[in-house]
């Protein structure tokens, strides 16, 4: 997996971010380009907002026995599969200010580093490992980038 807390990392993936065209289709899914950015940028908004409800305690171990492994395993996703009610975007979304906000949170992830991750709380499954953060960052932006084929 690659690391998305290495420096050249990131700047591969903001370059694939911005050959992203907003009148782009996906090789599957439904999603256009601004909803797939701004559905990417869920992930980002669960780890430095607080605009997102936490899970109670029962969905929270819920989630974290069995949805845990395959958000931050190494294993990649398959396509069309099923996801959380908070990731479904259904208004309309304007496609720079979703790229400029997913390429922000990357940037600020890159300057916090890993050992701000490392051992921090997760929206919805609990303290993480640097590892684990690496693995939901990279893996969910590489699946949606590759889905629209950059």
């Amino acid at each position: 997996m690659r690391n998305i807390f290495d420096a050249s990392v990131t700047k591969e993936v903001i370059e694939r971010i911005n050959q992203l065209e907003s009148s782009m289709t996906p090789n599957w899914g439904k999603m256009s380009a601004s909803e797939m950015l701004a559905h990417c940028n869920v992930t980002y908004e669960m780890a430095f907002e607080n605009t997102h409800k936490k899970p109670s305690g029962f969905t929270k171990f819920m989630l974290k026995l069995f949805v845990k492994n395959t958000v931050v395993s190494e294993k990649p996703y398959k396509r069309n599969s099923r996801t959380a009610p908070q990731f479904l975007i259904t208004d309309a979304k304007n496609f720079e200010d979703e790229k400029k906000r997913l390429v922000d949170y990357l940037n600020k992830t890159q300057e916090l580093g890993a050992d701000y991750f490392d051992g921090k709380e997760s929206h919805s499954f609990g303290k993480l490992t640097v590892k684990e953060w690496n693995n939901m960052f990279y893996k969910h932006l590489d699946h949606h980038l590759t889905q629209f084929g950059v």
